[in-house]
């Protein structure tokens, strides 16, 4: 299947069939998919939440609750649930941890191609950290690049996701300390296959026209 008919293919599932699982080998993919997703300068600032067991699920769906409990079926019923989380800050020892990881892959041919990549990737850090003061939202949107990556490789796997932003990020935070270890919440995508139940599956697929779009120069 080429990729235009991926596209074309996924949507949002809402309703998750409990008693369908994803294999071992497709969760590994899941894992990978979320390793190397793309983001700006390579800067990877984000981790990942896989639950896969009845109590993580049920953990994760905790931020499902109160005025967010229309999500919750969807947490505990799909197969694995991705939390993604971003920074809430840049600092010098990730910069450094990312070109290190780099060095040991392979991309730099001398110790002068190691430090002119450091300087470029912080370059950008500090256009974020110091002159716009935006980074937690510059790290929130290589989040969501994740986010949409993610989403399409899954529904290339033929399984059925759908990027959750309705649940109380405070309660998940705190249920998974994630504000001490530099991070915080922002997407829970559950994945696994749609139940019979899911009214979504049968509708057609709505987009605004590409006239409306899309400009072409």
């Amino acid at each position: 299947m080429d990729i235009v008919s991926v596209a074309l293919k996924r949507y949002s599932t809402k309703a998750f069939d409990p008693t369908k699982k994803l294999t071992a080998e497709q969760a590994e993919k899941l894992k990978t998919l979320l390793q190397f997703s793309p983001s700006s300068t390579n800067s990877q600032p984000w981790h990942f939440i896989v639950a896969s067991t009845d109590e993580g699920k049920a953990r994760v769906a905790k931020a499902a609750a109160g005025g967010f409990v229309f999500n919750e079926r969807k947490i505990l019923d799909a197969s694995h649930v991705v939390v993604f989380c971003a920074k809430t800050a840049m600092d010098d020892a990730w910069l450094e941890r990312v070109v290190d990881q780099e060095e040991v892959d392979g991309r730099f041919a001398t110790p002068e191609a190691k430090a002119a990549n450091h300087k470029g990737r912080t370059f950008f850090a500090d256009l974020h950290r110091k002159e716009l003061k935006d980074d937690a939202h510059w790290m929130a949107k290589q989040v969501y690049l994740n986010v949409g990556n993610f989403l399409l490789g899954v529904a290339a796997m033929d399984l059925d996701a759908v990027p959750i932003e309705g649940f109380d990020a405070a309660v998940l935070d705190a249920e998974f300390g994630l504000q001490d270890k530099g991070f915080t919440s922002v997407v829970i995508v559950p994945v696994g296959h749609h139940s019979v139940e899911d009214f979504n599956a049968a509708l057609p697929k709505s987009r605004l026209p590409q006239e409306t779009t899309l400009t072409e120069v």
